[in-house]
């Protein structure tokens, strides 16, 4: 990718899973890379010998810094150690996330604390520490924060997971609206079903795996190098102008012109019905006729027809296409 050769990368949960394959492809991009892990010293050095390995040139710098993110005096000796070993920092990657199931009834706070205090306020801390960094040298740098498909689908059972990740969202909305005048680019990524440790759930029941392939376009899940691919193109100077983007890996979307099958699964996953059927009536009436000639709608994008649907407006599809 153009212009990621030397830069700086901070990839935070690197010692496993997408985190891991984002620290590599940086690498091999010819980057200094710094890993970080909470207490998985024996997977970072894994990772460490991964990212060496892909080293194009054997001369860039590798560090692993241990800090748990939902700590801030531990976020403040992260970042500045990263800065002091690699000499500065150019890309940030809030990868950590963690999550912890229950039913929302029965979750203990201290879980819903601790999974918001990695996902969300540990991803703010970080964001925030590398914005004062950014802007001591008079700005750009790139923020990229590691969110999920269920920071628009509930995700039952889950309910830290589901509520970090819809804060993620935003806080990566709103550093990039504040923040995009000096050059600083903040953007998401919203993976689905992908095979990484955290999904070990089903990765390994062949049963559960097909019942969830089934829903994919491709029939696939998605393996965390082609998330680490998107995450390089964001950085890089090919995405300059793209600020506050939540990209999905589009192979976890469904076909749009199944729109109304998504809202039946949604149903039956949630007790109560959340979705309008004013709202999501014409909605998938939308989705349907002008989905065949644009075979996906973005997140940004259907929320804005149901910011619309609910005031009565139909939106034109030229304003979304």
């Amino acid at each position: 990718m153009k212009g990621l050769s030397d830069k700086r990368v901070l990839v935070t949960g690197s010692s496993y899973g997408i985190g891991r394959a984002v620290a590599v492809r940086f690498a091999a991009e010819g980057g200094h890379i710094a890993i970080n892990h909470r207490d998985s010293a024996s997977e970072a050095a894994i990772t460490e010998s991964l990212v060496r390995e892909a080293q194009p040139n054997k001369s860039r710098k590798v560090t692993i810094v241990q800090a748990d993110v939902s700590r801030d005096e531990q976020v403040e000796r992260l970042m500045r150690t990263v800065i002091e070993e690699l000499g500065g920092l150019d890309v940030l990657v809030n990868n950590s996330g963690i999550q912890i199931p229950a039913p929302s009834h029965e979750a203990s706070l201290e879980d819903f604390d601790r999974v918001l205090g990695v996902n969300l306020r540990g991803a703010y801390m970080c964001a925030r520490a590398a914005i004062r960094h950014f802007m001591e040298r008079e700005g750009e740098g790139v923020i990229l924060n590691m969110s999920s498909v269920h920071e628009i689908i509930p995700k039952p059972g889950y309910i830290g997971y589901s509520v970090s990740k819809g804060g993620l969202q935003n806080l990566t909305r709103t550093l990039a609206l504040e923040y995009a005048d000096v050059g600083i680019r903040v953007n998401g990524i919203g993976p689905g079903a992908t095979v990484t440790p955290i999904n070990r759930s089903w990765i390994h029941d062949p049963e559960k795996r097909a019942a969830i392939e089934r829903r994919i376009p491709m029939r696939r899940s998605c393996e965390p190098e082609e998330v680490a691919a998107l995450c390089a193109f964001l950085a890089s100077e090919e995405a300059t102008y793209i600020i506050g983007t939540l990209a999905p890996d589009d192979i976890h979307r469904r076909r749009s012109d199944d729109f109304r099958g998504v809202q039946r699964e949604l149903d039956d996953l949630i007790s109560t019905p959340v979705l309008l059927p004013s709202v999501m009536s014409p909605l998938s009436s939308f989705v349907t006729e002008e989905g065949r000639r644009c075979q996906r709608i973005g997140t940004l994008q259907i929320r804005g027809v149901i910011r619309e649907m609910e005031g009565g407006n139909p939106l034109p599809p030229q304003r979304l296409f």
